[in-house]
C-alpha cells in the first residue's frame, strides 16, 4: 500500500512523506488488513491531515484480488473515518488524467509527473507511494481546479501557464 502527504501553501503543494507499506510479510489476510489499519492511523496521528484521499476499487480481471484490495481501501477508509478524516475517493483514471493528461498513464509517467510538481528522490521500489501521492494531488487539483482567476484544460495547460510553480 503506498501513500503520500502533501501540504498546500498557496498556490503551491510540498512533499510532507510518502512511503509504503510492505506486507509480504504476513501470509495471513487478517493480520495484513491489522497492519493497514493500524499504519493509516499512525499516519493520521502523527501528521493530522484536514483530509484523505483514496484511489477508488477498480474492476479486474482477478476477482480475489479485486476482494483483496478493496477490503484494504475499506480499511484505510475506516481508520480515517475513525479520526474523522473526511475522505474523499477518485477513479484511477480520474487520478491519471489529473496528473497527466492521460487516464491510461504508466505508473512510470505518473511518477515522472509527480517529481516535477512534488520534489522527490524517484526509487522504483516508490512506485507504490507514488500512487498514495497521486491520489493526494489529484484531490488538490479538484479542489483547486484554477489559480488566481485562471482555468486549465489539463496539466500541460497549467504547466505551459504557470512554469514556476511546477518545482
Amino acid at each position: 500500500m503506498g501513500y503520500g502527504l502533501i501540504h498546500q501553501k498557496g498556490s503551491k503543494i510540498e512533499l510532507i512523506t510518502m512511503g509504503v507499506l510492505k506486507l509480504g510479510g504476513y501470509s495471513n489476510h487478517p493480520m495484513k488488513l491489522k497492519k493497514i489499519f493500524e499504519r493509516t492511523l499512525s499516519l493520521i496521528d502523527e501528521y493530522k491531515p484536514d483530509e484523505m484521499s483514496l484511489e477508488a476499487p477498480f474492476f479486474g480481471k482477478n476477482v480475489q484480488s479485486m476482494l483483496k484490495l478493496g477490503r484494504a481501501q475499506g480499511v484505510a477508509m475506516a481508520a480515517g473515518l475513525y479520526r474523522d478524516v473526511p475522505i474523499f475517493e477518485y477513479a484511477p483514471r480520474k487520478i491519471k488524467m489529473a496528473v497527466t493528461g492521460k487516464g491510461t498513464a504508466s505508473k512510470e509517467q505518473v511518477a515522472a509527473m509527480l517529481k516535477n510538481m512534488v520534489v522527490f528522490q524517484e526509487v522504483q521500489e516508490f512506485l507504490d507511494a507514488t500512487d498514495g501521492l497521486a491520489a493526494a494531488v489529484c484531490h488538490y487539483l479538484q479542489k483547486n481546479p484554477s489559480v488566481e482567476g485562471e482555468s486549465y484544460t489539463g496539466w500541460k495547460s497549467f504547466v505551459s501557464k504557470n512554469p514556476k510553480r511546477v518545482k
